[in-house]
């Protein structure tokens, strides 16, 4: 974070608690700066965007909703046609779904995306043949993720279903780990026996299918994983004990040893001797952690705070990149560790630089969102509001 940038989140953190107390204020004035605020929302300075984004959260809903709808149909700046979509389902509208579904037929690749990842945060399985007709044409790195994420959330049809698993054996190495990661995320049992030979064999695909299979829990992963333990590198070994704990095979000592793991190659690049192995054990030590915390594991996402807020800048990134993951998907385990006193400011700080790498611009808003509720709907004064409150400063929301 530069010293600029710096400033203006502290500022911005200090002005918080009065704007949050003065809402009616904050909200006639950005009723009536709305067009303006809108326009900046694509400005190419970060504080000018991040302070016209807290504004428009802050305005009255139905006026902001109104304008946001209108931006993300006809603003001439495409980046605040996706930025509109985004800040609007932060307001939860009762109209908020007709708008996503409106966007899933925009020209502008991000506003889709937005609209796919929505559709995955908010199931409905009146969209999943529109999902899947979209496949055809999605073939962006930038879209087709979120497509097949929407899908996976949506897969009560058959087809659907059916799709997803070609989808595993299909196209680029890249798109098939999305594929992988989407369906375990989901825990698509339907996808276990296309999985099972990906884990078995050596290849790129094997650690997303070993740990896919963990997430959903089939215990036909059990025999897998003894048949192919003596035959993996290290660097695979902490995502065979996540997904052993996933299968609630020994999940104290897996755990145990996955934390090792993110200790040793942490240790390793703030010594100046991390080599590639190193590095790949740090990552998928990391990842594996993130997965555990996502199913309401404590205890790993303790380590990662343990562990990132120590380690130099070289392993803070994939720390702090599965901190960042863990928030997304899971805001209430994240909120619960942020009541720890003695950890908030370390692990607030892990959370900002997740926030900084991440391209999760929905996934943030949601975070956002619930953080907002949490705030609001904690006593005055409490424990729970403070850390909203300190929550909303440090990710300059």
């Amino acid at each position: 974070m530069t010293g600029r940038r710096a400033a203006l989140v502290l500022a911005a953190a200090a002005l918080l608690p009065a704007a949050v107390g003065s809402a009616r204020s904050a909200q006639k004035t950005a009723a009536e700066q709305l067009p303006q605020l809108i326009d900046q929302l694509g400005d190419f300075d970060f504080a000018v965007r991040m302070e016209a984004s807290r504004a428009v959260r802050r305005a009255d809903p139905a006026l902001a909703g109104a304008a946001l709808r209108e931006a993300v149909r006809l603003h001439e700046d495409s980046y605040v046609q996706f930025r509109a979509l985004v800040l609007l389902y932060g307001l939860d509208l009762p109209d908020t779904r007709d708008a996503f579904a409106e966007a899933l037929e925009s020209p502008n690749d991000r506003v889709r995306a937005a609209a796919y990842s929505y559709y995955e945060i908010e199931p409905d399985p009146a969209i999943a043949p529109r999902l899947l007709a979209a496949l055809d044409s999605e073939t962006s790195e930038f879209v087709r993720p979120a497509l097949v994420r929407a899908l996976a959330a949506n897969d009560g049809e058959r087809d659907v279903r059916e799709q997803l698993v070609r989808d595993i054996d299909r196209g680029e190495t890249f798109f098939r780990a999305v594929v992988i990661e989407a369906l375990g995320d989901h825990r698509a049992e339907y996808a276990v026996d296309a999985l099972l030979p990906l884990a078995a064999a050596p290849g790129v695909l094997q650690d997303d299918a070993l740990l896919a299979l963990g997430k959903i829990g089939d215990r036909r992963a059990a025999g897998v994983i003894a048949d192919v333990h003596p035959l993996v590198d290290e660097t695979l070994q902490p995502v065979m004990s996540a997904a052993s704990c996933l299968l609630g095979t020994g999940c104290e000592a897996q755990v145990g040893y996955v934390g090792d793991a993110l200790r040793y190659g942490a240790g390793a690049g703030t010594a100046g001797t991390a080599g590639d192995d190193a590095r790949q054990l740090l990552r998928n030590a990391a990842s594996s952690l993130a997965a555990l915390a996502v199913r309401d594991n404590r205890a790993a996402l303790d380590v990662l705070l343990d562990v990132g807020m120590d380690a130099d800048a070289s392993a803070r990134a994939p720390i702090a990149l599965a901190v960042g993951t863990v928030a997304l998907r899971r805001p209430d385990v994240v909120r619960a560790a942020l009541e720890e006193p003695a950890a908030q400011e370390a692990s607030l700080t892990l959370l900002r630089e997740a926030f900084d790498m991440l391209d999760e611009d929905m996934a943030e808003e949601r975070f956002y969102a619930y953080v907002r509720r949490a705030y609001w709907e904690s006593a005055a004064g409490s424990a729970a509001r403070a850390v909203a409150e300190a929550t909303l400063q440090a990710l300059e929301f």
